[in-house]
């Protein structure tokens, strides 16, 4: 029978000794900084989807945590020492792209790393596996559907200074341009950006009709509240890569019709009222009838530390099988749901 799934923290993980019928998969996720508020979700899904496993080929399966929250070098140097000791056999990782290079680079060639969210593209680091999509596999298709069908062809590019939002930038503008449209504006901001008020005077600026938000978390919540508030919610098209359930809770909602999401997975209904993904909300129902009606929800982010974990556990068993990879999606904010368009 596998052993309980609470999870223990990198400390108690380094210092502590365990059975030789027990392996361990370190889970790196955002506990603190932009993230955060999607971490609660990833990890009690985690655990209650490796206890309903059974173990490793009959092995018992013991959680790591680390808070991939922190800074890039103090993460990877936490995970280096789990390494260093034996303390975990794989690791899966949900963080911002900066924190998971460092992380892949200090496993290369050793350790086995999950990386579930979507990703930055290119060369992957040795020993790393990124399930998550592409900028270019992920936005594409939802760029050229709000061209032709919203009429965006004015279009902001607004995110956080760091490797994943430079890179959907890249891949923004050649799709835009391919698709007649014009990148009129970009703005890179530090991570918890202090004044708003330049981001979104160059909204107005630049006479922008779209802007694509590559922001995460807390950065990307503040951001459409204070869109809100100056009254640019219902006229201007917005659209996320980072967008999810926790995100979409936190803003309060949008019922402008003109808030859109990209992620790969999400407990969405189409416009004629049938669910898009019935895995997802059947991960809730099973969360929600273990742990109460307090269950937090499954968010695509979560969904990505599920899928990682099933291969965490195929990789510890010499049986990786099929990686899990949705398809691109599109769906737009309606009040407090996210419903599948196009």
């Amino acid at each position: 029978m596998p052993r309980s799934t609470v999870p223990m923290d990198a400390w108690e993980a380094t210092l502590t000794g365990r059975a030789r019928d027990v392996v361990r998969i370190g889970l790196a996720l955002p506990l603190s900084g932009p993230l955060a508020l999607t971490a609660p979700s990833a990890l009690t899904l985690a655990a209650e989807e490796v206890d309903e496993a059974g173990g490793v080929r009959g092995r018992g399966v013991e959680l790591v945590t680390v808070d991939a929250g922190r800074r890039p070098a103090e993460v990877a140097a936490e995970v280096a020492a789990l390494r260093s000791t034996g303390a975990v056999d794989v690791v899966v990782g949900f963080s911002t792209s900066d924190v998971s290079r460092a992380v892949a680079t200090t496993l290369a060639g050793g350790t086995r790393y999950v990386y579930t969210p979507p990703h930055e593209g290119g060369r992957a680091t040795r020993g790393a596996l990124r399930i998550g999509s592409s900028p270019l596999g992920q936005h594409a298709a939802a760029l050229a559907w709000l061209v032709r069908h919203r009429r965006a062809r004015r279009w902001l590019l607004l995110g956080t200074d760091y490797v994943w939002p430079q890179a959907v930038h890249r891949s923004a503008r050649t799709v835009l341009r391919d698709l007649g449209a014009d990148v009129v504006g970009e703005l890179l901001v530090p991570f918890g950006p202090t004044d708003l008020g330049p981001a979104l005077d160059l909204v107005r600026r630049t006479r922008a009709d779209a802007v694509l938000l590559s922001l995460v978390g807390r950065d990307l919540v503040a951001f459409n509240r204070a869109f809100t508030r100056a009254g640019l919610d219902r006229r201007v098209v917005r659209l996320s890569g980072a967008l999810e359930e926790n995100g979409l809770y936190a803003v309060g909602g949008d019922d402008t019709g003109e808030l859109y999401a990209c992620m790969p997975s999400f407990a969405a209904a189409a416009s004629d009222g049938t669910t898009t993904d019935d895995g997802q909300l059947a991960l809730q129902e099973r969360l929600a009838s273990s742990a109460g009606p307090t269950a937090p929800v499954v968010c695509a982010y979560a969904r990505g530390v599920h899928d990682g974990v099933r291969v965490a556990a195929g990789l510890l068993a010499g049986d990786v099988g099929r990686v899990p990879r949705a398809g691109a999606r599109l769906a737009r904010a309606d009040g407090l749901v996210l419903r599948q368009v196009g």
